[in-house]
């Protein structure tokens, strides 16, 4: 297989960014918290923005584009993005993320380089959501990566864009008992557990063990709730549910990163 990596930055309500590299061609998934943070991280290990050949967006919550404004003006980056989630950059006519934008329908395919990039729909209370699969071949064949976070439900959509990769990034937010028991609000904590809300432990590592079954070797488990979960559960539940010590499973960090390939 061609040299890959696939590094989460950091992960989670605080800000949320995914490195994607194969062979001499580098994408971001989303690019939340600071510019500063995020070419930090970059710098942690071993990139640099400069070879960043593309940007995809999910959706357009904060902690998913808080970035972006700055790193515009810092360097003109292709940012691909549904014409839903673009939408939120309109109030700002003189935005500079308006010159680097692409906006596409909902379900598109992009080739960046050694990349074909596709998303497809993931349920989520925001404009628009998104998750991608992200295709490359070499002399062993096609291979696939995806990533899917903030998701209420595994729905068709996901299960289509997500089976056959052999690593994928998945939501696994929180522990069911320590929301319900936590200091959130009603109304909050039913918004969470929503078919629009954020995947659980428990769905997403039932999730994880229908992927392992159908050939994904490697989990990134991210976007944890600080507050309703811990690393520590997450890993426990995925674990028992995948049963193959030979599956690579771990979990991102909320502030560095965290290397899954």
């Amino acid at each position: 297989m061609k040299h890959c990596r696939i590094v989460a930055l950091y992960s989670g309500s605080g800000g949320n960014s995914v490195y994607i590299r194969v062979g001499e061609t580098a994408i971001l998934i989303d690019a939340g918290k600071s510019t500063r943070t995020l070419c930090h991280s970059l710098t942690e290990i071993g990139a640099d923005l400069s070879e960043i050949d593309a940007i995809f967006v999910t959706h357009d919550h904060h902690d998913h584009v808080s970035a972006l404004e700055v790193l515009s003006k810092k360097r003109p980056i292709p940012i691909h993005m549904t014409n839903t989630s673009a939408a939120v950059f309109d109030r700002y006519c003189d935005s500079p993320v308006h010159q680097s934008l692409v906006r596409h329908d909902t379900e598109y395919e992009v080739t960046v380089g050694e990349m074909t990039v596709r998303s497809f729909r993931t349920p989520h209370d925001s404009r628009m959501s998104v998750g991608y699969r992200i295709e490359f071949s070499d002399e062993d064949g096609i291979h696939a990566f995806g990533v899917a976070t903030d998701i209420g439900y595994v729905s068709e959509k996901i299960r289509q864009g997500l089976f056959g990769c052999e690593a994928v990034v998945l939501e696994s937010n929180h522990d069911e008992e320590m929301l319900m028991k936590g200091p959130y609000p009603y109304e909050l904590k039913k918004r969470i557990r929503s078919n629009r809300g954020h995947l659980s432990n428990a769905d997403s590592a039932a999730f994880a063990a229908e992927l392992a079954q159908g050939g994904t070797r490697a989990f990134l488990l991210a976007h944890l709730s600080e507050e309703n979960n811990e690393p520590t559960l997450a890993l426990e539940e995925a674990t028992c549910a995948v049963s193959d010590p030979t599956v690579r499973i771990v979990v991102a960090s909320p502030d560095c990163p965290t290397e899954l390939l």
